[in-house]
């Protein structure tokens, strides 16, 4: 059951990165929720390759169908199965990769696995397979839009060592995220995180980087307590995302170098429309107690690292163990986070949703 993914709203992913299409099938999603592919291409577009300058030159349009699950632009309750074809497609970019194991990439522990791996590309393992992730997770979002209100932002906040110190995020949004190709809301850093990307492609090789996430107006009691808590979800989809090294929530691995007099969220009365409600007057738990939402903001942070596949040439060894001189002549992304905006935003979205239906039927 690897390729599935949730418990009341189960996501199942499938594809290779040169295969025919690839795409996912929802099963779970509630009826009568307006969806049509227009709304789900809207985080496509903002993921497929060939965007721009410091993007893989891949050239995907990745026009998305609907197959089953919608009529008349309403949901039915049934499986929506989501299908995008793959049409830029050149296997023949890999086949010195079919000897040797490509450094940091998937190709030797899939052939440990499965005694066979896809020849071309990473094939599942191919940041390729987020397509249907995306496609899943815009649906889930407009469900948790419609129902709950919930708003949900992700952005880059750090490309290598050039970081973005963003202390208010209320005021960003998407529209404000995507003013640059960076995906930055600091438009100064996002210069010098783009000329950045640019200097490591032009050497042939990568850099990695932070996307934050911040999820808005998400109502406190979702979460399951002990051994599905909201943070533990959520660590557990953005750490199943290709190339993802690392999680923290709240104040992360600081709050390991702070004192509980320090840490503490100290609750407050807050006004919320026409009446007053419990809030926290700090946020460093990241919106989440117990594994429980608490009605804040939920913010968290999900490093990626360097693009595996590069052009630069590396003494590494085959899979008989000889010695040998590997140069990468398939296309790759010089920087993976800031197309990774949308896939951070989409498989948060399918975890708030699976447990806004627990919760849903927890209450009957």
């Amino acid at each position: 059951m690897s390729n599935t993914f949730g418990s009341f709203l189960k996501v199942t992913t499938f594809g290779e990165s040169h295969g025919g299409a690839v795409g996912a099938v929802i099963d779970g999603f509630p009826p009568q929720i307006p969806l049509s592919e227009e709304m789900i291409q809207v985080q496509l577009d903002r993921r497929r390759p060939g965007q721009n300058s410091i993007s893989t030159p891949r050239n995907e349009s990745d026009t998305v169908k609907i197959i089953s699950g919608v009529e008349n632009g309403i949901t039915l309750g049934t499986p929506i199965t989501l299908v995008v074809e793959n049409r830029d497609k050149r296997p023949g970019d890999y086949c010195a990769e079919t000897k040797v194991p490509r450094p940091s990439h998937a190709d030797y522990t899939y052939l440990m696995k499965y005694g066979v791996k896809a020849s071309s590309g990473g094939g599942r393992a191919s940041a390729r397979e987020t397509v249907g992730r995306v496609a899943a997770g815009a649906a889930a979002e407009i469900f948790l839009r419609d129902r709950f209100g919930v708003e949900i932002v992700g952005f880059v906040s750090s490309v290598g060592n050039i970081s973005a110190q963003i202390s208010d995020m209320s005021y960003i949004t998407r529209s404000i995220v995507d003013e640059n190709p960076v995906r930055c809301p600091d438009s100064h850093i996002a210069e010098l995180m783009e000329a950045l990307i640019h200097e490591v492609k032009e050497e042939g090789d990568s850099i990695g980087g932070i996307v934050t996430c911040v999820c808005k107006n998400v109502p406190a009691g979702w979460g399951e307590p002990v051994f599905y808590k909201l943070e533990a979800a959520l660590g557990a989809a953005m750490l199943s995302i290709p190339a993802v090294k690392g999680f923290e929530i709240g104040s992360g691995f600081e709050g390991a170098a702070m004192r509980g007099s320090e840490h503490n969220d100290l609750f407050v009365k807050k006004n919320h429309g026409d009446k007053a409600i419990l809030g926290t007057l700090t946020n460093r738990s990241g919106g989440v107690l117990g594994g429980i939402s608490n009605g804040e903001p939920i913010c968290f942070r999900t490093a990626f690292k360097p693009a595996a596949t590069i052009s630069k040439e590396q003494i590494t060894a085959d899979y008989q163990g000889n010695e040998t001189v590997l140069k990468s002549t398939g296309r790759h992304d010089p920087c993976v986070v800031h197309r990774a905006v949308p896939v951070v935003e989409s498989m948060t979205a399918l975890v708030l949703a699976d447990t806004a239906l627990m919760q849903m039927a927890r209450r009957g």
